[in-house]
């Protein structure tokens, strides 16, 4: 995501986007193992802290690098273990600097003959600059996105391991964008229409869906949900798209005892992934995003810094999101 409250011309919004560890596979299955065993499925939160750490053990998962190629190779068959059918979506783009990239979307898919969907979706690339950390020698150095990244695509992970192990008759889709965070850094000269070098993936999807004419009845996007203590803002862009979503998301989140989390709280507009969802496709998409209004930046104090590690990535947080998400498509 891109640095808060930078407002273009005629456009007032902002972006939002942009330790290594444990394996991802081991704990998922021993969660399966005790759901069965138990007799009910939940959301695990050391599965999900185990997907978060599996992509960030990798490295930067920045186009072109071995990170990114391992990473990929990682998701899919994470995603093909509990799917009923995955795809990966190739594809080329045009970088803000004029090189083309090459980035793949992760689909994975549930109940594929329901007619009636749900889309679920978060960034798996990380940002290949730390361009809001202190120190002025690191703008140039990718980070590792444990949470601008990484956290969004470990509760889906582990959201798709407990569709796996129960029957809902909704037909879910979930979206691993690429080259959301590859966007204009802030030490460049910011130009109008910056906004279009971000979220490469998901305007990429969201112009060639997965499958032709593709409709949900709504998305979720899952951005930056792994912070400490969260404080997910009810986010402009989503009121102004998908305002019937986004209160029931609150009003779940409500319900279950996270309103600390889930506040009632309007946010300014950012330029995330639903942005273009919401633009394209027309699918009404709500992201779920913490949001610090004492931060500089206005996201989580080491939004785009080195700092963005593995350290600071909280399991509560992670379950909180996974429990208001299951319990609202299921």
């Amino acid at each position: 995501m891109q640095r808060t409250y930078f407002i273009y011309l005629l456009l007032a919004l902002c972006v939002a986007c942009g330790g290594r560890g444990v394996s991802g596979g081991d704990i998922a299955d021993e969660a399966n193992s005790n759901s069965r065993s138990e007799g009910h499925i939940a959301f695990n939160a050391d599965s999900a802290f185990s997907f978060v750490a599996r992509q960030v053990a990798f490295g930067p998962r920045v186009s072109g690098s071995k990170a990114h190629k391992e990473c990929a190779s990682y998701l899919e068959k994470t995603l093909a273990k509990y799917a009923h059918k995955t795809v990966l979506q190739e594809f080329s783009a045009r970088r803000w600097d004029g090189a083309t990239v090459h980035g793949i979307n992760i689909i994975a898919s549930f109940n594929l003959s329901a007619a009636q969907r749900v889309l679920l979706c978060a960034h798996w690339d990380s940002r290949p600059y730390a361009d809001n950390d202190p120190l002025t020698e690191n703008y140039r150095t990718s980070i590792d996105g444990a949470n601008d990244g990484a956290s969004g695509v470990g509760v889906l992970l582990e959201i798709a391991r407990v569709l796996s192990a129960c029957n809902t008759q909704t037909g879910i889709d979930i979206v691993l964008f690429d080259l959301e965070d590859c966007g204009k850094p802030r030490f460049e000269t910011a130009n109008y229409g910056d906004e279009k070098t971000w979220c490469l993936g998901s305007q990429y999807w969201s112009e060639n869906p997965h499958i032709q004419n593709y409709r949900a009845s709504y998305g979720i996007l899952l951005d930056m949900v792994g912070v400490k203590n969260p404080r997910f803002k009810q986010e402009g862009t989503s009121v102004y798209y998908a305002p019937d979503v986004l209160n029931n998301v609150w009003k779940t989140a409500s319900a279950l005892g996270y309103g600390s989390a889930f506040v009632y709280e309007k946010s300014t507009p950012l330029i995330d992934d639903h942005l273009f969802i919401n633009q394209i496709t027309g699918i009404p998409t709500i992201d779920i995003i913490s949001l610090d209004g004492s931060s500089n930046s206005g996201f989580f104090k080491h939004w785009h810094t080195t700092e963005d590690n593995l350290s600071n990535v909280d399991k509560k947080s992670l379950k909180t999101v996974g429990d208001v998400v299951l319990k609202v498509i299921l």
